[in-house]
């Protein structure tokens, strides 16, 4: 056993531990990162890009058949193999050698194994081979584990040997028949890519899809895997599971039952610190790591909670948002220096309150960011919703033959801001980021006049917006 002294011990080298540890090395602070799998982490192997891989060949044919010209050229199906090729190849075929030289160049130490603490700043890794590492922490110590599949307690279910997110990205066959149970993103993502395979495909849902979006989201990516021949069940459970044969067999709580040769459970995420030793650090094993907006874990001075493990925001780009600020403030208070004196508040995250940017890789896509009119509503603002048809935008016209997509515009109207937007339709993910900025900068909506959408194209629906809005009273 060999013990290593450091100012930093970040436990997990996916994409948050990365930046956490990227930062503090920038900022002068010796640093090692600890990593029981693949460095990289969950978005590089097993979920953002693995899955956008899965979907995307289905969803360009798609496209092409729906536009005249190139529809005449399409001769064959979906080639499948050729799109595992393809999600192979993002995935490097599992392999972290490329991530690994990344982390050495930049000067962050690795340390391969399980992480478990034993003590304040204290962590021993075990490798495969049974060799245990203790490591010290001079100053900090940051939790970047993320969070895994949420399996529920269906009877049976456990026995069937359901697949996770995990399995459904990283497949080495496409099943003849896959349900689905679970109403959110993943589950909405992967009917969409396995129904693209020809793969029939059930989606179970206990209550709404998509329900924490702006209802037509829900709706319109409903009514488009109906049309890709999936089964969508709203306002059903699955009460028990068996195999009989090769099959799966889900008894649902109308009574009624589905077979298929696999079954996904997409219900949820849980955190990964349940084999941490938490509790020798007085924290309770499994649960959530609640955080100050500096990612600090509340009660301690030296442990930091950074991505999916502090339940703030369950997305790698807020993860990685959040990695930059916990790495700046790790290395500013280890200095002595005020966090409150740090330049344009760089070592707070305050971004993953009400300003979260996602997209869903639906078909159509779902780009949203801020408050829904429902959630607006809920927290007591004065709001005005501002609806657009997307198909009526020019560039939508040019983009393809049966364009079909709505806009939403949520507005504070005490302070005649911008507070939420949600787009629908085919490739609206590269409409978010100009929505995020007018929100997180606060942009008054008369200065939004000045800001002038490019024709024709699907940017013009901030025009048709802003004429709804009404004419800028300067």
């Amino acid at each position: 056993m060999s013990e290593r002294e450091y100012d930093v011990i970040v436990i997990g080298a996916g994409a948050v531990g990365e930046n956490v540890a990227d930062r503090t090395v920038q900022g002068g602070l010796s640093t090692v990162i600890v990593e029981a799998e693949l460095v990289g982490g969950e978005c590089s192997y097993w979920a953002c890009m693995p899955s956008k891989g899965l979907l995307r060949s289905a969803a360009a044919l798609r496209a092409a058949r729906d536009l005249d010209g190139a529809a005449q050229a399409i001769t064959g199906d979906l080639d499948v193999a050729g799109v595992l090729r393809r999600r192979d190849r993002i995935t490097h075929d599992w392999d972290d050698a490329s991530q690994v030289k990344w982390v050495h160049k930049a000067g962050i130490d690795l340390v391969r194994g399980h992480a478990e603490f034993t003590g304040v700043k204290r962590v021993r890794v075990t490798a495969e081979d049974g060799t245990v590492t203790e490591l010290v922490a001079r100053h900090a110590v940051a939790v970047a584990t993320g969070s895994a599949a949420l399996l529920t307690d269906i009877p049976g279910l456990r026995e069937i040997a359901p697949w996770t997110s995990r399995d459904a990205t990283s497949a080495t066959h496409v099943p003849a028949s896959l349900a689905v149970i679970g109403g959110g993103v993943v589950a909405a993502e992967m009917a969409t890519a396995y129904a693209g395979f020809g793969t029939n495909v059930t989606l179970l849902v206990r209550s709404g899809l998509l329900e924490n979006m702006e209802p037509f989201a829900g709706e319109l990516v409903a009514a488009s895997l109906d049309r890709m021949g999936v089964d969508v069940r709203r306002h059903v459970e699955v009460t028990s599971a068996h195999r009989d044969g090769k099959d799966a067999v889900l008894t649902l709580s109308d009574g009624g039952r589905v077979v298929a040769e696999e079954v996904l459970v997409a219900i949820g995420r849980t955190p990964r610190t349940g084999d941490l030793g938490l509790d020798s650090i007085d924290l309770e094993p499994g649960a959530w790591l609640t955080v100050d907006d500096t990612m600090r874990v509340h009660g301690t001075d030296w442990l930091y909670a950074v991505g999916d493990v502090n339940h703030r925001a369950l997305l790698t780009h807020q993860g990685k948002y959040q990695a930059r600020a916990a790495g700046d403030v790790i290395a500013a208070r280890a200095k002595g220096a005020a966090v409150s004196d740090a330049p344009w508040g760089a070592h707070v995250a305050t971004a993953d309150h009400e300003h979260v940017p996602q997209v869903t890789f639906t078909d159509p896509e779902i780009a949203s960011v801020g408050l829904t009119e429902a959630a607006a509503r809920t927290a007591g603002r004065r709001i005005r919703v501002l609806d657009y048809d997307l198909s009526w935008v020019a560039g939508a016209t040019t983009y393809a033959d049966h364009y079909e997509g709505r806009a939403r515009a949520i507005v504070d109207e005490d302070r005649g801001v911008l507070i939420g937007a949600t787009f629908v339709g085919a490739d609206v993910a590269e409409l978010l980021h100009s929505a995020t900025v007018a929100i997180v900068g606060e942009v008054p909506m008369d200065r939004l006049w000045h800001a002038v959408p490019s024709y024709p194209t699907l940017s013009e629906v901030w025009l048709r917006w802003l004429e709804a809005y009404g004419r800028p009273t300067s």
